[in-house]
């Protein structure tokens, strides 16, 4: 296999120059396999290079911390430091003496357990950021010509778009990274049940979480079901869309969406090894509404603070797939279609989110594979999933509903 050396450039990091200008560590989170080091050594070529994924490293950065912080010059990559989570007091010591930015720089690919780390060792001394694998739109920069569809299929893991075989990559990510995560933070014995975990979660990606269910159909306890899903979030392979409603708190109380990260990585669990086998299948529209919030979610995650990305629903039925809350309370609305020409009919959620919330509305939208952009009798555009990012990226208010 021969994997062509290039380098895509990643949007955020802009944002990552800023923080290590600024704080006198940066942590880059996110899954394995996303770019996290690639990003740290191209943008900091002459740093200092550890590795904890290496056991002698890890265990050194345990048992003789200060004697391997000497070892390295400044600045420093720190590599996985979720395998040596004792060392941040080590370095909160370290800044204490010299507050100078961008000394440390590390990557992590268990976020929530890294988060609490950070909060207790390097508070106001650690700017974080999530990264994630490849967006449509920086592989577009790249020159790459992926139609949206294939870019759902794909996938956005940089290995596979610089040479890497997927038939072969996704199962050896799957047996390297996921299944070893398991080993070590869970003790799973048997794999198999793990493996049909993460198809059956695969094939629920866009749509609400039941946990009851997902584990009947796994063949495990539900307690399981929400540990091994707890450790999928940990790993940035999942997220939950939490539901939106005026007031914040009943968020907490209603069933979230379940949503794939890549959503090639999905598809791969799910069974699909060709766009057409995918994009002909029942999940299709699932597939392509986690491909929209991705998209967003990563373009959201270039901005020093991201807005929250819901959905809505009420009792009687109506939903909208996606809800993005930006400044002053307003809110932008999105209905994700897969077709090419949605019609009124595809915007019914859209009007009663409207009307449910009353001159917060600032666009509806339904976003489909429309060549070009245009409005319903009501007002909701119809418009591709570039030409919505374009308008997330600078919204203006055009109308209030």
């Amino acid at each position: 296999m021969h994997i062509i050396c290039m380098w895509i450039t990643r949007h955020i990091e802009k944002l990552l120059e800023r923080m290590a200008a600024q704080f006198s560590a940066v942590l880059v989170t996110g899954a394995r396999q996303a770019g996290k080091t690639s990003i740290l050594r191209h943008l900091y070529p002459r740093a200092a290079y550890l590795s904890l994924d290496l056991p002698v490293n890890a265990e050194a950065a345990e048992s003789a911390p200060e004697q391997l912080l000497d070892q390295f010059a400044e600045p420093l990559i720190i590599d996985e430091i979720q395998y040596a989570p004792s060392l941040l007091r080590y370095l909160k010591h370290r800044i204490d003496a010299d507050r100078k930015p961008g000394r440390f720089l590390l990557t992590g690919s268990q976020v929530f357990s890294l988060m609490q780390g950070v909060s207790e060792s390097l508070a106001g001394r650690c700017g974080v950021l999530n990264l994630h694998t490849l967006s449509c739109a920086e592989l577009c920069e790249a020159g790459f010509t992926h139609s949206q569809t294939g870019c759902l299929f794909r996938g956005g893991y940089p290995e596979l778009h610089v040479g890497a075989d997927a038939e072969l990559w996704f199962p050896a990510y799957v047996a390297t990274y996921l299944e070893r995560d398991v080993r070590n933070i869970l003790r799973v014995v048997d794999l198999q049940d793990f493996n049909r975990f993460l198809r059956a979660c695969a094939l629920r990606t866009g749509q609400m979480l039941n946990y009851s269910d997902l584990a009947r159909d796994t063949g495990i306890a539900p307690n399981t079901a929400r540990k091994w899903l707890g450790l999928l979030q940990t790993s940035a392979v999942v997220t939950l869309i939490e539901p939106f409603y005026g007031n914040r708190t009943k968020r907490l109380i209603k069933a979230p969406k379940l949503a794939f990260l890549d959503t090639g990585l999905a598809a791969f669990l799910a069974g699909y090894y060709s766009e057409e086998d995918l994009m002909a299948s029942p999940q299709a529209g699932a597939f392509w509404e986690t491909h929209v919030f991705n998209q967003i979610l990563k373009q959201e995650a270039c901005r020093a603070v991201s807005r929250p990305i819901c959905y809505w629903r009420n009792a009687n039925g109506p939903e909208v797939d996606l809800v993005v809350e930006l400044s002053g309370k307003q809110i932008l609305a999105v209905e994700c279609k897969l077709k090419e020409h949605p019609d009124s009919g595809d915007a019914a959620g859209l009007r009663a989110l409207a009307a449910a919330e009353k001159g917060r509305i600032v666009e509806t939208v339904v976003v489909c594979r429309t060549a070009a952009a245009y409005r319903l009798a009501d007002g909701t555009w119809i418009m591709n999933l570039p030409d919505l990012l374009q308008k997330l990226e600078s919204p203006r208010p055009v109308r209030s509903r």
